[in-house]
């Protein structure tokens, strides 16, 4: 049996440059729409944006939102993307915006208030399509769902979902912790509890099932942060401790080829569980960000930058990445190989 995401990497990165974008924000959410049209969100209600690849940015400060924390972000073109706000929903910090121009005007499409709910992580299947996740409340995690393209949303009955276990909830670090594929496949990851878990639903939400992993979180600071799915069976989960990021006993990366029913280790680095807030697929290379930089797997991990960062997502054979003040960096890669697969 073979591991379809084969991981040949044929040489390092061949450029790196961090891009000034002229804002001190702390950035988490990400998104590449194209190889010109690039987006991200973070602190004091900020957007940013470029549509010439990283040349020229434009900083854009959601108007009524600069006490909010934008964690996620989904662009589908030049002028239109959706942003969540990551905070206690009864401090007013858990709401959507919703931009058609290019971020010159924004529409707060929604807003919950009830205490408990946090919102994690935004995705969407398609231009209609999207989910949000949210932290457990009354012992179910919180899902909100729209078919309009962001317009409006409406929450999943709480019923659906198992049971969250104590302590359990997912991490708002890189906006990748929920993770769809196709027309209706959707995962989510989280920690905390006595086990990480990841959740599945091949539904769109209506029904899921949950599988328990290989990593047991020792703290509120442990657990999956973030998934990555080439198709409805392989997937790759990253981790760790994110108050203990050069090392852990944690496995920190972990991958699925049966649609996330069961999550061998795979990929050990060295140090030994090295915390990881995002990853990323290209081609046949895993792309895994955090506290301790940029690291490329192929044949092995190499660290391809040592910067602070929260994301990184890959596209058109570069890697952006954002992270804290402000931090963008653009890692130019080369072609790799196709050739080669790795053995279950």
């Amino acid at each position: 049996m073979k591991f379809l995401l084969a991981l040949l990497f044929v040489a390092a990165a061949s450029a790196q440059t961090r891009v000034p974008v002229g804002t001190t924000a702390s950035l988490r959410g990400l998104s590449i729409v194209s190889g010109k049209i690039i987006w991200a969100s973070g602190t004091e209600g900020t957007v940013i944006r470029t549509v010439d690849g990283g040349s020229h940015w434009t900083v854009i400060k959601v108007p009524g939102a600069e006490q909010l924390d934008f964690r996620g972000i989904h662009a589908f073109d030049a002028n239109t993307a959706v942003v969540i706000s990551s905070g206690p929903a009864e401090k007013g910090q858990a709401r959507i915006y919703r931009t058609l121009d290019g971020g010159k005007s924004w529409k707060q499409v929604y807003e919950q208030t009830k205490q408990g709910i946090f919102f994690d992580a935004l995705a969407f299947w398609d231009r209609r399509n999207g989910i949000v996740l949210s932290d457990p409340v009354d012992g179910h995690f919180a899902l909100f769902t729209t078919n309009d393209g962001g317009s409006s949303w409406k929450q999943t009955p709480a019923a659906s979902l198992p049971p969250a276990l104590t302590n359990e909830g997912a991490f708002a670090a890189s906006n990748s912790c929920l993770t769809v594929h196709g027309k209706k496949d959707v995962w989510f990851a989280t920690g905390g509890a006595s086990v990480a878990r990841v959740f599945h639903s091949g539904d769109g939400g209506k029904t899921w099932t949950v599988a328990e992993t290989p990593m047991h979180p020792k703290n509120a600071s442990s657990g999956i942060f973030s998934l990555k799915f080439v198709n409805s069976r392989e997937g790759i989960a990253v981790g760790g401790d994110y108050q203990h990021p050069d090392s852990s006993e944690l496995p920190n990366l972990m991958r699925t080829s049966d649609g996330g029913r069961s999550w061998p280790p795979a990929f050990p680095t060295d140090p030994a569980g090295v915390y990881f807030s995002s990853v990323d697929l290209s081609g046949r290379r895993i792309i895994a960000a955090g506290i301790k930089g940029l690291w490329i797997h192929s044949q092995s991990w190499q660290i391809a930058s040592t910067e602070n960062l929260n994301t990184a997502f890959s596209g058109h054979n570069v890697v952006w990445a954002v992270g804290p003040k402000g931090m963008v960096l653009k890692e130019t890669i080369v072609k790799e190989d196709q050739s080669a697969h790795v053995p279950m």
